[in-house]
């Protein structure tokens, strides 16, 4: 990213009731009741920054605390000593050690359909066989049995 200049701040001493909107990069350090959208910008909640909504933008970095859903077109950060309490879909997220995230995450750097199955899938390798219980068979079959060895204790 080239610098034009079309980066903005709020200070830690800024507090906002409403909507945020931003085109390019914001840097967001303070406090914010409401949500933050942007159509291909990055938002930076720096490490006072305080967020109580949602935030939708093309990447996004916490350092500071938020309780709210993230969208994040590209890229979500979760810096160390960051907080985010709610639900996150992005295509790639790094969370570092010292984060805290509590919520679900969506992660799919494909952008790929996510299709919800009825049925688990069963345990184990790829290709490693399937027992499936036989209508009107009688009984499943016994598990194996346990030897004991000539001078082993058991």
């Amino acid at each position: 990213m080239t610098d034009s200049g079309e980066k903005n701040s709020i200070l830690n001493d800024v507090e906002i009731k409403g909507t945020v909107r931003f085109s390019k990069e914001l840097t967001f350090d303070g406090t914010l009741v409401g949500d933050v959208t942007s159509q291909g910008g990055i938002l930076i909640v720096g490490g006072n920054g305080k967020i109580h909504g949602n935030i939708r933008a093309d990447s996004v970095v916490i350092k500071g605390k938020v309780t709210g859903n993230i969208t994040a077109e590209s890229r979500c950060e979760l810096h160390g000593g960051a907080e985010l309490l709610g639900d996150l879909k992005t295509a790639r997220l790094v969370l570092e050690a010292g984060a805290m995230f509590v919520g679900r995450s969506e992660v799919n750097p494909s952008n790929l359909p996510i299709v919800a199955t009825s049925a688990a899938k069963p345990a184990g390798p790829p290709g490693a066989p399937v027992i499936t219980p036989v209508p009107g068979a009688s009984k499943p079959p016994s598990p194996p049995r346990q030897e004991t060895f000539p001078g082993a204790k058991g």
